[in-house]
């Protein structure tokens, strides 16, 4: 027996040995040391001064305007601060203002005015306009794939008339162009059934012709009435359009491979309606406070993360899209992939993580190979806490657009914006069903106090555990493995018998 051990312990030994002499960077690294580091509190405090800046410069820091220049100035310092070198992107872009309240009635057969922000909004890019006309109904059969996107869903469009169009199913500015197209004098998209409130969209580029956005409700009663007798609109809108500068911020981490990027992106404005510190005040916050604190991983950072804090994305996408554009194909082919962080602390918050291998069968464009990968990095870490997340589609909605669209892996998590909480939702995350997952979306009351905590914590957790995943290793998005350096040479141990008989080292 005594012999047995003796055997039993020197191969554990052997073992042990054997362990030993695998290198450092062989193992994957603790994948919560980074999200120890990234405190709430300190992003928080990012939180605070995004709010603060908006305060203090006409309570928006909206692209174009002196809140986003200051915001764009405290990123750039807070990345100074914490030793890097960040590159200022500038860029021009169409830049667009309500000038006066619009005005939405109907005239006839009933006279009834619209209430603006609450039956309806403008859509950033109409145009000026005052145009009193019969509306047309088009495609008015077409169900929660709304209307519009087919130049053939306006045949016998009379000219002149004002386009009833449903949401849905294509960009605004393709509704929006169609209908231009057939004679419309104005278009009315209105909200599909399961959205709360008006639409609040970009057309992406200025238009001519005014164009609104009211709830589900208004735009299908006006259909009704237009069906069984017709109904005559006025549409009134005063805009300014001008050309302003917007800018992309963007650090690279002084440690990782240059040749094997991860870019991780949140944008830097918000709307001009509000202080946006949920969108995206908690996505820059976060990679702000993850930036500061990746160096303390050392060695473990063996790709190089790039942190980019995009311009313009509320006008339409704008900053990523010309980064993307601009970027030599050779340093294209340099991005691993790309991690989107927009919204993370909805106060009616869902873990939704973007459905990197179509398993819903909702995205728009067909996600780049490597996106199923990181979308089950992420579902594995919330799994791993024992939490639920729900698939959200890649539909073109935020600043990965540009990344997948030219090929690039993407992936990310979004807490939820104007859509609808489901019962089932409730019960898996807390919070009340039946409301908006942001009810503050794109509104005045999108604060400092916008935000779920407990949500916003895991969020958080999650950004920065998968984001010092692929730091060390992409293997599974790209099929990049690092090289292993082979172990250093250990010298010879004379190992002698103790007293009773077990080896031992000295």
């Amino acid at each position: 027996m005594r012999r047995a051990a003796l055997a039993t312990l020197a191969g554990l030994s052997l073992a042990a040995a054997a362990l030993a002499a695998v290198p450092a960077e062989a193992a994957p690294p603790a994948p919560a040391e980074l999200a120890k580091l990234v405190t709430l509190k300190n992003v928080r405090h990012h939180q605070l001064n995004l709010q603060k800046i908006a305060d203090a410069n006409g309570g928006n820091r909206a692209a174009g305007l002196p809140g986003n220049k200051i915001t764009v100035k405290y990123i750039a310092d807070q990345l100074k601060r914490a030793g890097y070198t960040p590159t200022v992107q500038n860029f021009t872009f169409d830049f667009w203002q309500e000038t006066a309240e619009p005005v939405f009635a109907e005239t006839a057969p009933e006279a009834k005015t619209f209430a603006p922000g609450t039956d309806y909004a403008t859509l950033q890019y109409s145009g000026s306009g005052d145009v009193t006309a019969a509306a047309t109904p088009v495609d008015s059969g077409a169900t929660g794939d709304g209307s519009g996107c087919e130049a053939d869903d306006f045949a016998g469009f009379p000219a002149g008339h004002i386009a009833l169009i449903q949401r849905g199913g294509c960009f605004f500015s393709v509704k929006t162009d169609n209908a231009i197209a057939a004679g419309a004098s104005a278009v009315v998209i209105y909200q599909l059934p399961d959205q709360p409130g008006p639409v609040a969209g970009t057309l992406t580029t200025p238009y001519d012709i005014p164009v609104i956005g009211p709830t589900n409700a208004v735009g299908k009663a006006l259909v009704e009435q237009a069906n069984n007798g017709g109904v005559t609109l006025r549409v009134t809108t005063a805009v300014l359009n001008e050309k302003r500068e917007a800018a992309n911020v963007v650090a690279d981490t002084k440690r990782g491979r240059a040749d094997n990027v991860v870019v991780v992106g949140a944008h830097n404005d918000s709307v001009t309606e509000g202080p946006g510190i949920n969108d995206d005040g908690s996505g820059t916050a976060t990679l702000l406070e993850m930036a500061k604190q990746i160096r303390k991983l050392g060695p473990e950072v063996r790709n190089k993360v790039r942190f980019a804090f995009w311009g313009a994305e509320e006008e339409g996408l704008l900053g990523s899209q010309y980064y993307v554009d601009n970027l030599p194909q050779a340093e294209r082919d340099k991005v691993a992939l790309m991690l989107d962080f927009d919204m993370l602390a909805s106060p009616n918050y869902v873990n939704f993580v973007y459905d990197g291998d179509d398993s819903a069968g909702e995205n728009n464009v067909e996600p780049p190979a490597g996106s199923g990968a990181i979308e089950k990095a992420f579902n594995d870490y919330f799994a791993g806490r024992g939490l639920a997340t729900d698939p959200t589609p890649f539909n073109g909605r935020s600043d990965y657009n540009a990344f997948i669209t030219a090929g690039i892996p993407a992936g990310g998590v979004f807490t939820g914006a104007e859509g609808i909480k489901t019962p089932e939702q409730a019960q898996a995350y807390g919070g009340t069903a039946g409301v908006a997952y942001d009810p503050c979306y794109h509104s005045a009351c999108d604060r400092y106090d916008n935000v779920d905590l407990t949500g916003f914590d895991h969020m958080i957790d999650a950004t920065a555990a998968v984001t010092q995943l692929f730091a060390h290793s992409t293997l599974t998005v790209n099929g990049n493995e690092l090289a292993r350096r082979a172990a250093p040479a250990r010298p010879a141990k004379r190992t002698v018998p103790d007293e009773i008989g077990i080896y031992a080292t000295r």
